[in-house]
């Protein structure tokens, strides 16, 4: 007979232990990630503590895109390790993650724009990351819908193609991360709210939150929109600017798109889901703000930006909008490591729109920083002490909204 309920719980429930080894905020990739790490590490006192549910966050509220054609050598790197590891990562947690790779079209509108494409592309094929710059004609043969003509207001000139680029399913990489790290002796605590740290001599004591205090000698901010609140808390300032990001689902079509396209000019990236849907997003709002609100003026761009790359679909309809919360630093790339102000305070933050990308790498980076005390060489160009130190790692050109 089929089995219609499942017995056991994905990962169980506990009592909010007094002390733990590693508190971990933010129950998303890259929280979940580095337990899951830190436990095949064998460091399995770890408590990973969220003030809503698994995956509330920025993990729920984005479109799940998987790329590693970046511009800067620090960026390519680190996001060609993430992209390894998400080809194998469905194995290794026992998982289906829904990963597909059909490939990543950024688009180019202006000469300008191709010359950017152009050194992305060399930066890529540099390291190792395939990467190349095709012409409308091949546009057309890999995208067939898109509208290639002379007569688009922003006529396509070009795009950077990136065939390892794609899709997966957000809520399953979570859940399966969080079974995973479950399995091997993490607790996870949803509806745990951390509302204070305490730091006695320059180091990390105890996590206040509202089930009560937890001892740890270290805390890992994983919050993302919510990352500067956290580190207010032990006194460390961050270089982050919150700000909404819109994207809107449509109703089920029968596939016709494969790749990601994303569109710089026009603000705009989109992709078809395994269940049909189509997938639409912005650019960051340019205001800051900690709501998670869609609005009026965000549909109304979004599908007239749509209908200048696809004029085919303009009788689709919308089903639901949404926002997120991204963590943006000036320099559109992420600060992950030890604070040299707060002994036992580690970051994983700073990542914008683009975290979903780097969750395997960035957990899994994370979690050798607490476990050896040593900043890997690949996250060391992500340093917070790099904006004091006048070492950033420009990687605008690339992150925004080219997601």
């Amino acid at each position: 007979m089929l089995q219609l309920f499942r017995k056991s719980r994905m990962w169980r429930t506990h009592d909010l232990s007094p002390s733990y080894d590693v508190v971990i905020i933010g129950a998303g990739i890259h929280g979940l990630a580095t337990a899951y790490y830190l436990a095949r590490r064998g460091i399995t006192g770890v408590a990973v503590v969220d003030r809503w549910y698994v995956g509330s966050g920025g993990s729920g509220r984005n479109t799940a895109i998987i790329r590693a054609n970046y511009r800067t050598p620090e960026g390519i790197a680190f996001y060609d390790e993430s992209v390894k590891i998400y080809e194998q990562l469905g194995a290794e947690l026992d998982y289906n993650l829904l990963f597909t790779q059909h490939g990543h079209l950024t688009l180019a509108h202006t000469d300008t724009a191709v010359n950017g494409l152009r050194v992305r592309a060399e930066n890529n094929t540099l390291l190792g990351v395939d990467s190349r710059v095709i012409g409308p004609d091949e546009i057309k043969r890999l995208a067939p819908a898109i509208d290639i003509s002379k007569k688009a207001r922003y006529p396509i000139q070009a795009a950077l193609y990136h065939p390892p680029g794609g899709i997966i399913r957000h809520d399953a990489v979570v859940w399966g991360y969080a079974r995973a790290a479950d399995r091997l002796g993490v607790q996870i605590h949803p509806l745990t709210e951390v509302q204070g740290i305490d730091v006695e001599n320059g180091a990390v004591t105890a996590v206040h939150t509202n089930r009560g205090v937890i001892r740890t000698g270290t805390v890992v901010n994983a919050t993302a929109g919510w990352c500067s609140t956290i580190s207010k808390m032990v006194g460390v300032d961050l270089p982050i600017v919150t700000h909404p990001l819109q994207a809107l689902v449509t109703e089920p079509l029968k596939p016709f798109l494969d790749p990601v396209i994303v569109s710089a000019t026009l603000h705009l990236y989109i992709n078809q889901t395994d269940r049909g849907e189509l997938v639409i997003g912005e650019e960051i709002n340019p205001y800051s703000s900690y709501s998670s609100k869609s609005t009026l003026p965000f549909l109304e761009t979004a599908a007239a930006h749509t209908l200048e790359l696809f004029p085919c679909l303009k009788e689709v309809r919308v089903l639901r909008q949404w926002a997120g919360l991204c963590d943006m630093t000036p320099d559109f790339s992420p600060i992950i490591g030890m604070v040299d102000q707060v002994k036992g305070y580690v970051l994983d933050v700073g990542w914008g729109t683009y975290g979903f990308k780097a969750g395997p790498i960035g957990g899994k980076m994370t979690a050798e920083v607490v476990a050896t005390g040593k900043t890997p060489p690949l996250i060391h160009p992500f340093r917070l002490s790099r904006f004091r130190d006048d070492t950033l790692v420009g990687e605008k050109a690339a992150a925004a909204v080219s997601h």
